[in-house]
């Protein structure tokens, strides 16, 4: 058995020598089958076991065990130090650890919502109120409240979503103009932003969810001049100093005069061409860009939340939030909006 200790003893301090020494996983295997394979020297040790006095074998062949156990940490040890070398070297030549990391992407708030916010800022800076609704509504909230009745032919112009129980989900925010002034008496001044359907076929111009932003003013002595001023000033503070505003006569059964608003194209400065005199792609030409629906508050309407007309007047006004975006960023297609194209979005940033 002491003949057995000392031969462990030398194998293992060759085996520990060797195993420092190597240098790629080729030597590392050999070494393994040299002193650990079917042949090696570890097994030569083993037949020698049965040699020994019997009361000696079951201690010599434990020794044994420890050996090898010892053996193979050893060999994890080296396989682990030979990988990382090898990925220090990959480092090395591939990459350059004192060049500048990469910027993380950050992101940003969404083109619709920042033009959502920039138009709540000019209204709540000038004493208006910014009101949310629910997007499901009755119907009384979304047409008969608003002067439409049931056999008014408006209703087919909105083509709505209908849920079970006369609920619809909301084509406009005006049921939030109806909730407040039946909650609140006059005066009253509020924006409501918030998201609509309609049933439209999707395209460059149209899209069947859609972001609207609506405004509201109802007291004494309130007229159509105050409507253009507000819009006007509107337009300017989201597309800037030079903007101009125009009314086309429309009809909208719950305003009484309507009109369609227009703003100064953006891109072409309301001139209609751009460079070399070429015709405006954005505006067609017309120098003006349609951003929505206006008018005076329809007396039935106000007779309906209980105002009296004769005492109170007040002006309503409907934008698309993505329409705004549209003239706003110059962008060509409205779709572009919700396809979650980071690339679109960075550049909107």
């Amino acid at each position: 058995m002491a003949g057995l200790t000392e031969s462990l003893g030398r194998l293992q301090e060759r085996f520990a020598a060797a195993a420092a020494a190597v240098t790629g996983e080729r030597e590392l295997e050999a070494l393994r089958v040299h002193y650990l394979g079917r042949n090696g020297e570890v097994t030569q040790l083993r037949r020698t076991i049965g040699t020994l006095p019997p009361d000696e074998r079951r201690e010599a062949g434990k020794a044994i065990n420890d050996v090898v156990a010892d053996m193979e940490a050893l060999l994890e040890d080296a396989a682990g130090a030979l990988r990382s070398r090898a990925l220090e070297t990959e480092l090395a030549q591939s990459i350059d650890v004192t060049f500048p990391a990469p910027s993380c992407g950050l992101g940003s708030i969404h083109p619709v919502r920042r033009i959502i916010e920039r138009t709540c800022d000019y209204f709540t800076r000038h004493g208006f109120a910014v009101v949310l609704g629910p997007e499901a509504e009755p119907e009384y909230y979304n047409f008969d409240a608003l002067n439409i009745p049931d056999d008014h032919p408006a209703r087919e112009n909105f083509d709505s979503f209908w849920l079970n129980g006369g609920i619809v989900l909301r084509p406009h925010t005006s049921p939030i103009q109806v909730r407040t002034m039946q909650r609140y008496p006059p005066p009253v001044a509020i924006v409501a932003p918030g998201k609509c359907y309609r049933r439209d076929a999707t395209d460059a111009r149209h899209l069947y969810a859609f972001h609207q932003i609506e405004g509201l003013l109802v007291a004494e002595g309130i007229h159509f001049g105050h409507l253009k001023g507000t819009l006007e000033h509107l337009c300017r503070e989201i597309f800037g100093p030079q903007q101009s505003v125009r009314f086309r006569p429309s009809y909208f059964p719950f305003t009484e005069p309507s009109a369609e608003v227009d703003t100064t194209c953006p891109k072409c400065g309301g001139t209609g061409h751009v460079a070399e005199n070429a015709r405006c792609a954005m505006c067609g030409g017309s120098g003006w860009i349609e951003l929505g629906g206006a008018g005076m508050v329809h007396p039935n309407v106000l007779l309906e939340v209980k105002y009296d007309p004769d005492k109170y007047s007040g002006w309503a006004f409907g934008f698309g939030v993505e329409r705004l975006g549209l003239a706003l960023y110059e962008v060509d297609d409205i779709r572009r909006f919700v396809n979650s194209d980071p690339d679109f979005l960075a550049q909107l940033r």
